[in-house]
Formats: structure tokens, sequence, C-alpha cells
């Protein structure tokens, strides 16, 4: 078994995984470790776990050390050092009238590499753009286009339920959304009902999808022709949490409303998205 810490680099991002060596580490400590991109200091989010090292493909790499005030101060430099270059980078952009809207900067630890991140329609040629920035800043300069999910998550806001944006407080991966789920839990297919202030559908819709896809195992769907003891009938409208139906009967046409468990299925229905519905709702699903 493997003793564990989990480190966090951004407020709901990724958590990394570290082997604390030696030392005495708490959450919400900051340690100095080596990653992809180089030395970073992250947040520690997670201590005093043990896993099977077996479960990791790649071996567990030790922290560097626990951060003193030395290291704190670098990274308050850092911070201002990323505001001012937001700054500088803007004013490059404009200079060469580039199509791209600049959304964070970030500087890395040891300060050898920046890194602009920015939201664009369509692709970018920014050569002449990393020239500039490098020949201002002295260091490796990197320009990732992220889609507007990734802005959202990075800039924050309120969503329409008053709350702040799940995915920059605690969402730290994006799962897929899909148009059938929206379809599934019987909610209007209007965008702007069903998309988040990102112009995408809402995280929130997989919260409950298994709760939904669980109900409709055992729930007649609409269109199902059903026997009730009133006479067959088509459900016209299915209300999934109280289990109630309303079934229009083939002989009177009349519409009566039925609780689940006191009919009988005798050919279900199913729900699909039209095409029509899909080439509205088209760019909906997109990162």
């Amino acid at each position: 078994m493997l003793k564990i810490i989990g480190v966090r680099f951004k407020k709901a991002g990724k958590i990394y995984y570290f082997d604390p060596a030696d030392a005495e580490i708490a959450q919400g400590d900051m340690v100095i470790v080596e990653t992809a991109r180089g030395v970073e200091c992250g947040e520690v989010v997670m201590t005093d776990r043990e896993i099977d090292e077996k479960n990791f493909r790649n071996p567990i790499k030790k922290i560097i050390k626990k951060a003193d005030e030395r290291d704190l101060k670098n990274i308050e430099k850092n911070k201002q050092k990323e505001r001012e270059a937001f700054e500088i980078c803007k004013k490059k952009i404009e200079a060469h009238k580039l199509k791209m809207d600049l959304i964070d900067v970030e500087c890395t630890f040891n300060n050898n590499k920046m890194l602009f991140y920015f939201t664009a329609e369509n692709r970018v040629d920014f050569r002449e753009l990393v020239k500039d920035l490098a020949s201002v800043f002295r260091t490796r300069i990197e320009l990732r286009q992220i889609g507007v999910r990734d802005e959202a998550k990075m800039l924050g806001g309120l969503g329409i339920c008053g709350q702040p944006f799940c995915c920059s407080r605690f969402l730290g991966d994006f799962t897929p959304v899909s148009i059938k789920m929206a379809k599934e839990q019987g909610l209007s297919l209007n965008p702007t009902k069903i998309s988040g202030c990102c112009g995408r559908l809402m995280c929130c819709l997989k919260y409950e999808q298994d709760s939904y896809e669980d109900l409709l195992k055992h729930t007649p769907k609409v269109g199902a022709i059903v026997k009730t003891s009133d006479g067959k009938g088509v459900v016209q409208e299915v209300n999934l949490l109280t289990g109630r139906l309303r079934v229009k009967l083939d002989r009177s046409d009349n519409v009566v409303t039925v609780k689940k468990g006191d009919v009988d299925v005798i050919k279900d229905g199913n729900i699909r998205v039209d095409k029509n519905e899909l080439k509205a709702l088209k760019g909906l699903e997109g990162s």
C-alpha cells in the first residue's frame, strides 16, 4: 500500500496525487511538486489515503517540499506578474489585429513558462504574437485555445439557479451532457431553459440522470399503449417523479389520470429526439 496526498493547482481543478514522503502534511497546506509543466505549487485537498500502488500506471512522484514563507511570496509575485501580462497581451492582440479574446494568464511557479488562454471562433495564426510576448517576458510562451465551458470555469459567475457556477465551484472535470438527457427528464427543449451562461447544456442535467434512467425502466413512456381499469388507452403525459400518467382512452376519448402501478403495459413507447429538434439545438452539446 502507498500513502498519498491529493493536490489541486486551481480552484475546482483536477486533483493530482503525490507521495508525501516523510513530511507532515495537513489539508490546506501548500506544497511544491514537479508536474508535466514543471515545478508547481498546489494546495493539499486530501490527506492520509492509502492505495494499492498497482492502481497507478505511472510511479507516484514525491513532493519536493512543503511551501515556506518565501515560496508563498513568490506566488504573490507571480499573480501580480499575471495581471500585468494580461494587460500587455491584450494590447498586443489589438496591435496584431487578431480575432481572439484573452481569458486568463498563468505563470508557472519557477517562471519558466507563461500560459495565455484565449477563445476564438476560428483558428488563429498567433506565431507573431508569441514572438512578441517572448521578447517582452523573456520566457517560454504558450498560447492555448479553450472552449466556452473552460472560459466559464475560469471566469466564474452566477447560474440561473442563483448559485456560483458548478464548474468553477466544485466540478473537477466536465462530464458529457446530451439533449437526450433533457428529453428523458421531461424538460422543455427551449435552449434558454436548458443551457447555462456558457451557451452549452447545463452541467447539472447530469446530476439526477441516473435516477431518471432508473424511473424510466419502471414507468410507461409517452406513446405507450396501456390497459387501465377504464379500458385501453395511450399515454399522453408522464410525471416520472410522482409516477402518475395521463391516459387517453380509446373508446371514449376521455383522459384519465392513473398511477403507473395501476396499469398493464401492452406496448411501451420510446423517447426520441427528432431531427428537427436536434437541428434547432445544434451546438448546445459542444465544449
